[in-house]
């Protein structure tokens, strides 16, 4: 910051002579202005000032390049696996549901599109646990696994040392504890004694595209080089409902453990190991509106069991939210010649009332080559598809995320990510568009160009022992 500010005031010193000299050459005495005109010194002089403060003015002004260097996912044990079958020993064992909310929940997991292979929370697995609930040992158990795995991997792979990493930003929406996490990540890694920290919380599914868009705006607007590890997990060790409310009892059967570490840059230096660059970002907030408040909610039920309450209306208020801020990102990433289509159907169907006031949504698949479609659920997915379009194949990342890892929460676009990576499907300069929504609420989107073509057989992705078996027929 310091070398920008001596920039800026040389830029006004700069500036102000120059205007001075310009007035002397307008209104000042011909001795004056023959002086300047004449000598040879004086005139390269300004000549050299003018290109010299236009240069440092350019350069001031320029956007400074971000990367995404690498990202790891969580993959925890085998013994981990959440298949239905145990689902059902576990809900029948702890004796907290009603037949009828066994029923349900049965079949919102037989329509919900989760495989056998996602992953739960160590709580379920401990049969000695005689209440059957998740304490606060549980809880942060499910969280440390989850960081430290994924942190592990990223800096081994990217050969960085935690002396070097400046930020850190760790999401976690339901689980905050004391210290918080991020405290609980320098004690671990002894990040040095001037690194900053963020912990962001209550944000949803969306808070990992959230954290890497807040890394790129702060590494984007710093003069100096910084590497941001950002952590995207989730906590559902101490949010799974006890209770018999089905708006709340949807959560158990399609919330999932995972986990994801990244790193963001502004080095350039880093620019041939990094996988992609930050091209753009865009949050959009329709929490003024109540409906998509409302529309995803922790909560008590009747009889103070608490929980997360998803509303009829949500998938609703997903598709709204979307129309809303997919106006604001196609002027950023559409093509002039889709762009000019984009606007002549708006304004057509304005004028003449065709389609019913129905939105009129561009082809977004002229902007990019690839789109990670957030896997909120089943219904989430399909919807997002016929709003915009999209075919099968677009969101075949997501449907085949969602049944092998379930919702993950803020992670979930990273194992979508993986998912194209172990395909070999991403090539250099390949765009990726990474759409997530989350509670509040929010639409999230991370527009990300690959620099390099994505390597098969990575030891950390964690489709690598299963990709073979994707993408499945039935859904």
């Amino acid at each position: 910051m310091r070398t920008l500010t001596t920039h800026v005031k040389f830029l006004q010193v700069s500036f102000a002579s120059l205007l001075a000299l310009t007035l002397l050459l307008i209104h000042g005495t011909p001795f004056i202005t023959n002086l300047i005109l004449h000598n040879l010194s004086l005139s390269l002089s300004l000549t050299y000032i003018s290109l010299l403060s236009l240069f440092l003015l350019l350069r001031s002004s320029r956007r400074r390049r971000v990367y995404l260097l690498d990202y790891s996912c969580f993959k925890p044990a085998f013994d981990r696996k959440l298949s239905y079958e145990i689902c059902e020993y576990f809900v029948r064992r702890t004796r907290r549901f009603t037949t009828k909310s066994e029923e349900f929940m049965r079949g919102i997991y037989r329509k919900s599109g989760l495989g056998d292979e996602t992953y739960g929370p160590p709580f379920i697995f401990g049969w000695n646990n005689q209440k059957n609930e998740a304490d606060l040992h549980s809880a942060l158990q499910e969280a440390q696994e989850g960081m430290f795995s994924s942190i592990d991997s990223l800096l081994s792979k990217t050969l960085m040392s935690p002396n070097d990493i400046d930020i850190v930003i760790v999401t976690c929406g339901m689980f905050n504890p004391i210290p918080s996490l991020t405290s609980i990540l320098v004690n671990k890694y002894k990040f040095k004694h001037d690194v900053k920290t963020y912990n962001l919380s209550g944000m949803g599914c969306s808070s990992g595209v959230m954290s890497i868009d807040l890394a790129a705006k702060i590494v984007r607007a710093s003069n100096k080089t910084l590497n941001a590890l950002v952590v995207a997990t989730e906590s559902i060790s101490q949010n799974w409902y006890f209770g018999d409310d089905r708006s709340m009892l949807v959560t158990n059967c399609i919330f999932r453990v995972g986990c994801a570490a990244a790193i963001v840059t502004n080095d350039a230096s880093r620019r041939s190991s990094a996988k992609m660059e930050v091209l753009t970002t865009l949050r959009t907030h329709h929490g003024a509106n109540n409906a998509s408040y409302e529309a995803a909610l922790q909560r008590e039920d009747e009889f103070g069991n608490p929980g997360v309450a998803l509303t009829k209306d949500l998938i609703r208020v997903a598709a709204q939210g979307l129309k809303e801020h997919v106006r604001l990102l196609a002027p950023r990433v559409l093509p002039l010649s889709q762009l000019v289509w984009y606007v002549y159907s708006v304004v057509a169907a304005r004028l003449t009332g065709a389609g019913g006031g129905k939105l009129v949504v561009p082809d977004f698949s002229t902007a990019f080559e690839h789109m990670c479609v957030h896997t909120g659920g089943k219904a989430v997915i399909e919807q997002v598809g016929r709003v915009m379009g999209l075919s099968e194949e677009a969101t075949e990342p997501a449907r085949m995320s969602l049944h092998r890892f379930g919702n993950t929460s803020s992670s979930l676009v990273f194992y979508e990510l993986a998912y194209f990576e172990a395909k070999g499907r991403v090539k250099i300069g390949d765009r990726v568009w990474v759409l997530a929504f989350g509670t509040g609420f929010k639409v999230c989107s991370l527009v990300l160009r690959a620099l390099r073509d994505s390597r098969q057989g990575e030891i950390d992705n964690p489709w690598r022992d299963c990709i073979h078996r994707y993408p499945l027929k039935a859904w």
